[in-house]
Order: C-alpha cells, then structure tokens, then sequence
C-alpha cells in the first residue's frame, strides 16, 4: 500500500531541512532568511526547500535525500523515519521498492557466489593472478574478491537455483540479452570487485580481465541500485578510518594494495573522473584529500580536473609526487609502506602542485620563457580567492624569479580585478537574455517556446500556491504544454490538488523526477502577485492556448495580431 499522507507530513514536521542537508553541505552564509553552501547551493527553512544553482537541484528534505544518497521514495522516507526516530507504517511497499530489494538481494547472492569460486577449480586463474598481485587472504576476504570463470551461464544458473529469474539478472546487469533472446553471463574470465555503498548493500560489480581482451575493466551498467557517477569503490571501508584524509586513487587494485599496506582511507572512481557527485560524498566523510592518481599523462589531467571539482565544497587538496612508479600499488611494492607514508606526508598542496606544473613547461633560463611562466602563474594566483594566500605566493613567485615583489603583487592584483570584472560583466549579459535566463539547468527539459514556457511556468506556480484556483474555467490538459516537462510537472500537481492532496514538494517527490523537482523549485521561486491571482491564471490560460494555436498554425496570423493589438490598447 502506499505510505499514508499523514505520515510523510510528521516525518517532514519532524527533519527540519537545515539539520538534514548540515549533515552533507556546510551551510554558513545567510541571504535574508535562507542559508547558502558551497556548490553554489541554498536552504529555505521558511520553505523548508533547497536549491542547487550549478546543477538546477532541488525540492525537500525528502528528495534531498533520495538524490545525496541515492534511494527510491520509499528508501529515503525509511531513512529519515530511522534518523527522527519513527516507526514505518506497516505493509508499506511499491513496485519500484520490491525491485530495488530484489535486485539488492540477487547482488549480494551473486557476490557470495563469486567469493565462493576461489575455493573451486574454476577459480584457479583468478587465485593466480590475486597471489601474483601480492593480495593476502586477509584482503580477499575484506573486499569480498571473488572469480567469474570463463563460462557463458554459471551465474545465471546459480541465481535462478536461488529463484531469481532472467529479467531480475538482466535488470541487474549480471546478465545480457542474446540476439536470438536467450540470456549468458556478463562477466567472464575476471576478478571480481564487489562495489558495496556506504550503508553495506552490495549495489554493483567490478571485474577485471584475467586474460587478453577488452574492457580491462566491466563495471555494471547504471541500474536501479548502481550509478557509477554517485559511489566510490571501498568508500565503505575507508569511510572508518581514522586518518583523517581520503586518498583518491585510479584503480581498485590501488586501493586493495592501499589498504594492505595499512592506507585505510585510498577509495577509487568507478572507470570515470571525480564526479561532483562522488565529491560530494567524500566531503561527508572528510575535508581533506589527497590525489594519488597514476604518474602518467592521463593520471596528470585527471589530477588537474579532480583539483577544480573538490576546490569547490571547500576541500582542502594535496596532490602525491610519486618517482619511479606509475602507481601507488608499484610504488609500494618496490619501496615499501614507510617510503609511501613520508612520500603521503611531502604531497603538495594543490596550489604547489599546479605551479610547479606550470614551471616544468618553461626553460627559465630563456628570457622568453620565463616571461610565458610569469604570465600563465600570475592568471592561476588571480584566481585564488583569498587575498593573503595571492600575496604569499606572489612573494615567493617574485624570489624564484629574482623580481621585486610588489611588482608581481601588483600584477596579480590588477589581474585578478580584471576577472571579476569580467565575470560580473558575464553575468549581467546572461541576465539580458531572457530567453537564456527562462531555460531549464537540465537540458532535456529544455523549452521550445519560452513564451508559452513562461505562462505554463505560472499556471503551475499558481495552482502550487493557490490549490483553489483549479476551478478556473478553461484549464488546459497537460498535452497543451509545450514544454514537455511542464505538461508532466503540470498533471501531477493538477491531479493532486483535484484529489485534495498535498502539493508540497516532498509528496510530489515520488512522482517527480530529479530534475523535475528541481524545475519546480525554481519555478517557486520567482515572484508571483497572489492578490491578482485570479486574473493571473485567466492570462496564463490564454497565453498557453494562444501560442499553441501558432504552433499548431490554427489561427489567421493577420486576425492574431489584430487581437494582440487591441489587448494592449492601441490600433493600426
């Protein structure tokens, strides 16, 4: 049965959204009423509603929720229920939570049966290559490996014993659709990583190739349960330690020989860079960070780019030098855990790490050259926020390059005001365009017609603030939108209101996507004048149907433009 209405309102009553999203973002700056955390990102407490500027987020404490910790409606509302201390309604339940615990249930059965398989023949290849990696037993054990041997059904024969069908599998993304219909194994002839979220659930797999072949590694494909973008391999592990940093490493053999070698806090990304996302769940675990990314090209640029996204939850960033090793597994191996742990202690801050970056692409001893590096290290200290921290380096970039220092200071200044300036003028022309202004952060919902967008926009915030005003005569159906995501935005609310329901953001939650949820909230946002309301939604009514006749090229343009006229008063 659903989750009763009544419920879901003292459960809201009862997680004040400042309390809940303190716990994930540091809020510190107040605007009025509302808190404000980096990213950017804001909080009502009056609305009880949070906004994020960058990715176009938002709605209540419930969707806040489903989206940092990347749970169903149902889930989310157990979570906050656990943490207010309330007890489920009994029976509750919903399609999408049946399949979220059934494939939750057929994840871990297939991680037991991998680990399972090192204790069989058909494991031997997996146990060679784990014994030739250096992995004891102990960390076998603590990261769940396991082996998928190079068969095409032994997984999907062992689930289904377990009583899982063929669409469980393949929604689960253990199995894959063959061209005449049938199904076969999606991992074969690999070790398996498990990929285990931060409450315990085993949500995903990682398998590296045991022979020749392609990919070197197959992750899961994004499922119900595994969004590689959100979770980190063995954030589960690392979020205990008590170092107080996390170690952000390429591989997950990096991060088994890691914590083997007693570097409890090394995670890893799934196959992709940082994610703000996956930033966002490391900031709940720690400020500080260090980047141990492979010495290679690719292991620079993704260093380079990790820096930017962790720079902007206020994460403290120190980036490891390593020497002849590519990697911190390597590295380990040859030299040992100490040499890992003063090289850990002599990282760079990222500031350090990027000047000296910078450095190594000039000869300073031509004059040219050490022009071309005075210029490109006075744009990266302009853009250093804080004043004393681009005085400090502009001092010692003025000793290395034997220059007065407040000529460098004065450089850095002059070009850091000529970036604000530049940004402020950016955003005043961003502001001009109304159209660029009226579109969507999510460009699937992108409007076609902003003019009949910023009318169906109205509609919605009207019957939002106002449910009594449904009665109005002539309101359109959802399919007159011309804006597809309004339309759907549209219905629900209208659906609900016609029910006598509540309209808050969190009950549309469940009904909303994320980016849906987030439209809303910026569409709540901008002003509407209530004490005219009644007009307002005639107008929003005749807009909507007017500029749907233009696109449906129903009505005499001359005769359109002739009423258009008379409305605003004036003739000829």
């Amino acid at each position: 049965m659903a989750i009763p209405e009544k419920f879901i309102q003292d459960l809201v009553d009862r997680s004040d959204i400042v309390d809940v999203v303190s716990g994930y973002v540091r809020l510190s700056k107040r605007s009025g009423a509302n808190m404000f955390g980096l990213c950017p990102f804001s909080v009502s407490p009056d609305k009880q509603i949070y906004h994020c500027f960058g990715c176009g987020k938002g709605g209540g404490v419930i969707s806040f929720i489903m989206e940092i910790e990347n749970l169903s409606y149902p889930e989310a509302i157990a979570f906050l229920a656990k943490r207010a201390g309330m007890q489920m309604p009994e029976e509750t339940d919903s399609a999408e939570g049946r399949k979220r615990a059934r494939m939750l249930a057929v994840n871990k059965e297939a991680a037991r049966w991998f680990y399972a398989n090192l204790s069989k023949p058909e494991g031997a290849p997996a146990v060679q290559y784990i014994q030739r990696r250096g992995i004891s037993p102990a960390m076998v054990k603590n990261f769940g490996l396991g082996a998928a041997p190079d068969t095409w059904e032994s997984l999907r024969n062992a689930m289904r014993e377990k009583g899982f069908t063929d669409n469980e599998l393949f929604d689960a993304g253990l199995v894959k659709r063959g061209k005449n219909g049938g199904f076969y194994d999606a991992f074969r002839n690999r070790l398996m990583f498990p990929v285990i979220d931060v409450r315990g659930n085993v949500i995903g797999f990682s398998g590296r190739i045991l022979g020749d072949g392609e990919p070197k590694y197959l992750n899961s494909p994004e499922t119900l349960t595994f969004n590689k973008s959100r979770n980190l391999f063995a954030m589960n592990l690392a979020k205990k330690s008590k170092s107080g940093y996390i170690i952000l490493s390429e591989g997950n053999i990096d991060v088994v020989s890691l914590h083997q070698a007693g570097f409890d806090s090394s995670v890893a990304s799934l196959g992709t860079s940082l994610t703000p996302e996956q930033a966002r769940l490391i900031s709940r675990y720690t400020n500080e960070v260090i980047i141990a990314y492979d010495n290679d090209g690719a292991g620079l640029k993704a260093s380079q780019r990790a820096i930017g996204i962790l720079e902007k939850l206020d994460i403290k960033v120190r980036v490891l030098r390593m020497s002849g090793a590519k990697d911190p597994d390597e590295y380990i191996k040859t030299k040992g855990p100490e040499a890992f742990r003063k090289l850990l202690e002599g990282s760079e801050n990222q500031m350090d790490y990027r000047l000296r970056a910078i450095r190594e692409k000039y000869d300073l001893n031509v004059t040219e050259q050490k022009s071309d590096y005075l210029r490109e290290a006075v744009e990266l200290l302009a853009r250093l926020p804080d004043e004393v921290r681009r005085q400090v380096y502009a001092m010692d970039l003025a000793k290395e390059l034997g220059l007065p220092p407040d000529v460098i200071v004065n450089d850095v200044e002059r070009r850091r005001k000529r970036l604000v300036n530049a940004s402020f003028k950016q955003v005043q022309k961003e502001q001009a365009r109304p159209e660029k202004q009226m579109q969507p952060a999510a460009r699937e919902l992108k409007y076609d017609d902003p003019a009949s967008a910023a009318a169906e926009e109205g509609l919605i915030r009207l019957l939002y603030l106002e449910p009594a005003l449904v009665t109005t005569p002539g309101l359109p159906p959802p399919e007159d939108f011309s804006a597809p995501g309004l339309g759907r935005i549209y219905a629900v609310v209208r659906k609900r209101v016609e029910k006598g329901q509540n309209v808050s953001t969190d009950h549309l939650a469940g009904e909303l996507s994320g980016d849906e949820l987030g439209l809303l909230v910026a569409i709540l946002q901008k002003p509407e004048m209530l004490s005219r309301s009644r007009q307002s939604m005639s107008d929003y009514i005749a807009k909507i149907e007017e500029r749907k006749q233009l696109r449906d090229g129903s009505t005499d343009l001359m005769a359109l433009r002739d009423q258009l006229k008379k409305k605003k008063g004036y003739e000829g």
